[in-house]
């Protein structure tokens, strides 16, 4: 039985809201991989792959498979080259995004750890997510939360 195909078009999920939008499929776990994440993603022209983002559970690797999209991080744009291979350790510093400006469709690999928990921050939004668990089972966890509205540590708690 043949495994899944990241040069197929029979995608899992799209996106599209705003300047956002991606079709996507999770490969490594149409494979059987559990401990390791790997999607294979297209990103349209003129489009966004996510908001701008870092993982601070996760670490995520990158591989251009076609086009050349910009990679937004803290240190700033650049384009980035088929085949090229980018490492995001998990932590504040490794915040991305991809970018497609150019008037062909973008397709990449993007594979990562798979920890038992992860918060996600968002530096444009202001946003956490903190998610664990397997998305779509009933032990899955995901909430998004604006990092503005802090509580205390005992904030709610009876007295």
């Amino acid at each position: 039985m043949a495994g899944p195909n990241v040069f197929a078009s029979d995608w899992e999920r799209s996106i599209e809201h705003g300047p956002f939008a991606l079709r996507g499929s999770r490969v490594g776990a149409a494979a059987g991989a559990r401990a390791i994440g790997l999607g294979v993603f297209e990103l349209p022209p003129g489009a966004r792959n996510l908001p701008y983002h870092a993982h601070l559970g996760s670490e995520e690797l990158l591989v251009v498979l076609a086009g050349c999209p910009t990679l937004r991080t803290p240190s700033g744009e650049r384009e980035l080259a088929e085949g090229e291979v980018v490492a995001f350790p998990p932590g504040r510093g490794s915040a991305h995004q991809l970018i497609n400006a150019t008037a062909a469709p973008v397709r990449y690999l993007m594979a990562s750890t798979r920890p038992g928990a992860d918060i996600i921050e968002y530096p444009d939004s202001g946003k956490l997510s903190a998610q664990a668990g397997e998305p779509g089972t009933p032990d899955a966890v995901a909430h998004m939360l604006s990092s503005a509205d802090q509580l205390g540590y005992f904030d709610g708690e009876p007295v």
